[in-house]
């Protein structure tokens, strides 16, 4: 039978190579080429259902040999390496190495960025597949689900914008980085960029309510005695915020002072509706607000968004009415009786005195 030779600058020099620059366990990487072998040998030549196969591979020549033996019987091995079989092999080996090589660098790459989960990256819009968007982030791609696009932004080729890493998620392709212009933590770190305070710790962001591409509520706090969270939020003449803004393509955004006094923080977060009044009910995390009529609208958003985001913002589920009218405070139906007779009676006594002093 002849010998399997793959030629040393095709195998071991590349298995070598793969092993030093891309941290690949070289044995992992010869049992791969080994059953790539026997896969192409099976296709090839055909096998026996009552028989096991082998491949013995030479890590420093590259010289490789196959065997097979009735199951259960190893001592009958036999060497089964076919004439002109080398050509095969060698493709298949070098096949396997160029998986690993791709591999060890995808993995690679997860790794990193399984460390920025929860932090912002820029990428580069790269291609479409269906409704999800591939995204060049320089070392690798990551991937943009519908779920976590924009709905308010026409993404195109070559653009360029800030993402938030989602996470790490199994898919039809395997392992993929997420990331996405829809989570609320993408508003967080674009006020981290954009405010000293808040990257420092010296503001906290205590909760965050987002309805992407249209509206997000953002509540801040501070420990630190004159530190106004709000403000530094805002920024001098709104630059700040307004950086926020033209990064999340117009969305609008509430600033929010968060409070520990459950009615306070659901009061403010109801702005820019004021004058309300509230009854809550901390066990059942309920609260009833009533509006004057010339707020209630305010309070409610358009399609409900703006009780909706605050509903989110404080964990509360929130009821809104109009304040009620005073009532007019009216007779009983009895006084009204007895005052209805009395005026009777006197009107007949008047007619009667008419009556004598014209006889």
């Amino acid at each position: 039978m002849a010998n399997v030779n793959i030629p040393r600058t095709e195998f071991a020099a590349a298995l070598a190579q793969v092993a030093a620059e891309r941290g690949i366990d070289p044995s992992a990487v010869l049992e791969s080429i080994k059953l790539a072998i026997i896969t192409a040998y099976k296709k090839d030549y055909g096998t026996k259902d009552d028989h096991e196969y082998d491949v013995i591979i030479d890590s420093g020549t590259g010289e490789s040999k196959l065997f097979s033996w009735p199951i259960g019987e190893e001592k009958k091995k036999q060497e089964i390496t076919p004439a002109g079989f080398g050509r095969i092999a060698a493709q298949q080996a070098r096949n396997i190495i160029v998986q690993k090589i791709r591999e060890a660098e995808k993995n690679s790459v997860l790794e990193e960025y399984e460390k920025k989960v929860g932090t912002l990256v820029n990428g580069m819009i790269l291609r479409f597949e269906g409704e999800n968007v591939l995204v060049d982030l320089g070392k690798g791609e990551a991937l943009t689900p519908i779920s976590e696009q924009n709905k308010a932004e026409s993404y195109h080729l070559n653009m360029r914008m800030v993402f938030y890493v989602e996470g790490i998620r199994e898919t039809m392709k395997g392992r993929q980085i997420i990331v996405s212009r829809a989570h609320p933590g993408l508003v967080e770190g674009l006020f981290k960029r954009e405010v000293p305070e808040v990257s420092s710790g010296a503001v906290e962001v205590k909760a965050i309510a987002r309805e992407a591409g249209s509206r997000t509520k953002i509540a801040v706090y501070s420990k630190q005695s004159g530190v106004d969270p709000v403000g530094s939020c805002v920024g001098q003449k709104g630059v700040r915020v307004q950086a926020v803004i033209n990064e999340l393509s117009g969305e609008k955004i509430d600033i929010i002072q968060y409070n520990d006094d459950p009615e306070k923080f659901i009061l403010s977060a109801l702005s820019p509706a004021e004058n309300l009044a509230i009854k809550i009910d901390e066990k059942k995390k309920t609260a009833l607000v009533s509006a004057p009529e010339d707020q209630l609208s305010l309070a409610i958003g358009r399609g409900g968004q703006n009780v909706r985001l605050a509903s989110k913002l404080t964990g509360y589920k929130i009821d809104l009415k109009g304040k009620e009218e005073a009532v007019v405070e009216k007779k009983p139906k009895k006084e009204k009786k007895v005052a209805k007779k009395v005026a009777g009676k006197k009107e007949k006594q008047e007619e009667q005195e008419e009556v004598r002093s014209e006889k």
